[in-house]
Protein backbone atom coordinates (compact mmCIF):
# COMPACT_ATOMS: atom_id res chain seq x y z
CA UNK A 1 0.00 0.00 0.00
CA UNK A 2 2.86 2.39 0.77
CA UNK A 3 4.33 1.80 -2.67
CA UNK A 4 1.10 2.82 -4.33
CA UNK A 5 1.13 6.03 -2.26
CA UNK A 6 4.74 6.77 -3.27
CA UNK A 7 3.90 6.03 -6.90
CA UNK A 8 0.90 8.37 -6.72
CA UNK A 9 2.97 11.15 -5.14
CA UNK A 10 5.62 11.06 -7.86
CA UNK A 11 2.94 10.82 -10.54
CA UNK A 12 1.07 13.81 -9.12
CA UNK A 13 4.30 15.77 -8.83
CA UNK A 14 5.12 14.99 -12.45
CA UNK A 15 1.71 16.08 -13.68
CA UNK A 16 1.83 19.32 -11.67
CA UNK A 17 5.32 20.14 -12.95
CA UNK A 18 4.25 19.36 -16.52
CA UNK A 19 1.29 21.74 -16.24
CA UNK A 20 3.53 24.47 -14.82
CA UNK A 21 6.04 23.94 -17.65
CA UNK A 22 3.19 24.15 -20.16
CA UNK A 23 2.22 27.51 -18.72
CA UNK A 24 5.79 28.71 -19.18
CA UNK A 25 6.03 27.45 -22.77
CA UNK A 26 2.76 29.19 -23.61
CA UNK A 27 4.09 32.47 -22.19
CA UNK A 28 1.34 32.82 -19.61
CA UNK A 29 3.29 32.79 -16.34
CA UNK A 30 2.51 36.46 -15.67
CA UNK A 31 -1.17 36.30 -16.71
CA UNK A 32 -3.55 36.69 -13.82
CA UNK A 33 -6.06 34.04 -14.97
CA UNK A 34 -3.68 31.33 -16.24
CA UNK A 35 -0.38 32.12 -14.55
CA UNK A 36 1.08 32.57 -11.13
CA UNK A 37 1.58 35.36 -8.61
CA UNK A 38 4.51 37.44 -9.82
CA UNK A 39 5.76 40.88 -8.76
CA UNK A 40 4.32 43.88 -10.60
CA UNK A 41 7.77 44.81 -11.92
CA UNK A 42 8.00 41.47 -13.72
CA UNK A 43 4.53 41.88 -15.21
CA UNK A 44 5.27 45.35 -16.53
CA UNK A 45 8.70 44.68 -18.12
CA UNK A 46 8.59 42.57 -21.34
CA UNK A 47 12.16 41.35 -20.81
CA UNK A 48 11.43 40.14 -17.30
CA UNK A 49 8.18 38.53 -18.47
CA UNK A 50 10.11 36.52 -21.05
CA UNK A 51 12.73 35.58 -18.46
CA UNK A 52 9.99 34.43 -16.06
CA UNK A 53 8.35 32.29 -18.76
CA UNK A 54 11.70 30.78 -19.75
CA UNK A 55 12.59 30.01 -16.13
CA UNK A 56 9.31 28.24 -15.43
CA UNK A 57 9.37 26.32 -18.71
CA UNK A 58 12.95 25.08 -18.26
CA UNK A 59 13.00 24.20 -14.57
CA UNK A 60 9.50 22.73 -14.41
CA UNK A 61 10.24 20.53 -17.43
CA UNK A 62 13.28 19.27 -15.55
CA UNK A 63 11.21 18.64 -12.43
CA UNK A 64 8.63 16.73 -14.48
CA UNK A 65 11.26 14.50 -16.07
CA UNK A 66 12.89 13.87 -12.70
CA UNK A 67 9.58 13.02 -11.07
CA UNK A 68 8.54 10.54 -13.76
CA UNK A 69 11.87 8.67 -13.55
CA UNK A 70 11.20 6.72 -10.31
CA UNK A 71 7.82 5.53 -11.57
CA UNK A 72 9.46 2.63 -13.40
CA UNK A 73 11.22 1.03 -10.41
CA UNK A 74 8.32 1.74 -8.06
CA UNK A 75 5.89 0.35 -10.65
CA UNK A 76 8.03 -2.77 -10.93
CA UNK A 77 7.78 -3.31 -7.17
CA UNK A 78 4.00 -2.80 -7.29
CA UNK A 79 3.52 -5.14 -10.25
CA UNK A 80 5.60 -7.90 -8.65
CA UNK A 81 2.71 -8.59 -6.28
CA UNK A 82 4.81 -8.57 -3.14
CA UNK A 83 7.75 -10.45 -4.61
CA UNK A 84 9.99 -7.41 -4.37
CA UNK A 85 10.44 -4.79 -1.70
CA UNK A 86 12.34 -1.59 -1.14
CA UNK A 87 14.50 -1.45 1.95
CA UNK A 88 14.66 1.36 4.46
CA UNK A 89 17.61 2.98 2.73
CA UNK A 90 15.77 2.82 -0.57
CA UNK A 91 12.83 4.67 0.95
CA UNK A 92 15.18 7.27 2.44
CA UNK A 93 16.74 7.76 -1.00
CA UNK A 94 13.27 8.16 -2.55
CA UNK A 95 12.34 10.75 0.08
CA UNK A 96 15.53 12.76 -0.49
CA UNK A 97 15.05 12.44 -4.25
CA UNK A 98 11.49 13.72 -3.90
CA UNK A 99 12.74 16.74 -1.95
CA UNK A 100 15.28 17.42 -4.68
CA UNK A 101 12.57 17.28 -7.35
CA UNK A 102 10.39 19.70 -5.38
CA UNK A 103 13.35 22.04 -4.98
CA UNK A 104 14.01 22.00 -8.73
CA UNK A 105 10.34 22.75 -9.39
CA UNK A 106 10.18 25.57 -6.84
CA UNK A 107 13.39 27.29 -7.97
CA UNK A 108 11.92 29.35 -10.83
CA UNK A 109 9.21 30.83 -8.63
CA UNK A 110 11.75 31.99 -6.05
CA UNK A 111 13.97 33.34 -8.83
CA UNK A 112 11.01 35.32 -10.25
CA UNK A 113 10.56 36.97 -6.84
CA UNK A 114 14.20 38.05 -6.91
CA UNK A 115 13.77 39.33 -10.49
CA UNK A 116 11.10 41.67 -9.14
CA UNK A 117 13.35 42.85 -6.32
CA UNK A 118 16.27 43.49 -8.68
CA UNK A 119 14.01 45.57 -10.96
CA UNK A 120 13.08 47.81 -8.02
CA UNK A 121 16.71 48.88 -7.52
Amino acid sequence: MAYIFIFGCFLLLGVAASLAARTGYRGKVCDRSDGYEVPAEVKSDPGLRKRANDLVAFWCTGAAVLSFAPLVPIGTVIMSGGGRTVGTWGLVVLAVYGLAVVTVGAYPFEKIKSLGRSAER
